[in-house]
């Protein structure tokens, strides 16, 4: 098998905000501080954090996810779903149409979002070239293995190919738990024919030889 590794991504509990979102929340002009870089290019993880409010409960010390975008958009786990009260809605980043609502709580005051709840979809950001060298293409779908003791194959991963993305695949906290995975650990790609045909017990032992 050719290998077609990907670095992992372990996403914990974060939103995105607009600049009216942080203005409402931080003050009228203010920037958001990077604490850090993240993996995608331009994205960075904020000094800032607030708290989220649902039907039932509260996320204390959500991180930001900067810079701000046209859209707001919170990205839970479902175990943090059951806190806030609200549905376990699987969506791709960017589609929050249908989804739950909840209050944002900052410094200065709150905003109140009617919609932007989401659990992200696995999914796997590629550079076009490297889009090119996988023979991946946006949108599609793909299989990936996680090694180890507690390897597993992650099915119905979302391909995303652009100029702005990175190689890296983005599973959040639990689904990295249920593996036993770290952060920067290589999983691998599975082609359809590797899942549907292959000996999966074969392609595990053999796939780091």
């Amino acid at each position: 098998m050719n290998k077609k590794t990907v670095k992992l991504g372990l996403s914990s509990k974060h939103i995105h905000i607009t600049k009216e979102d942080c203005n409402t929340l931080f003050g009228v002009g203010y920037e958001l501080n990077r604490f850090k870089w993240m993996g995608q290019p331009g994205q960075f993880a904020t000094v800032e954090k607030v708290d989220i409010i649902g039907p039932k409960g509260t996320l204390k010390g959500v991180r930001i996810i900067g810079p701000v975008r046209p859209e707001c958009q919170l990205e839970i786990s479902v175990s943090d779903t059951y806190k806030l009260g609200i549905d376990a809605i699987i969506k791709d980043s960017g589609d929050i149409e249908g989804t739950p609502g909840f209050t944002i709580v900052g410094p200065k005051g709150e905003v109140v979002k009617e919609k932007g709840a989401i659990v992200a979809a696995r999914h796997v950001h590629l550079s076009t070239e490297e889009g090119r060298e996988y023979g991946l293409s946006d949108g599609e779908l793909v299989s990936v293995l996680i090694p180890g003791k507690r390897s597993i194959i992650l099915n119905n991963c979302t391909v995303r190919v652009g100029d702005s993305h990175k190689k890296e695949m983005h599973i959040d906290v639990e689904e990295g738990n249920a593996a036993g995975a770290k952060n920067d650990q290589l999983g691998i790609i599975l082609s359809q024919d590797d899942v549907i045909n292959g000996d999966m017990v074969e392609v595990f032992f053999k796939s780091f030889e």
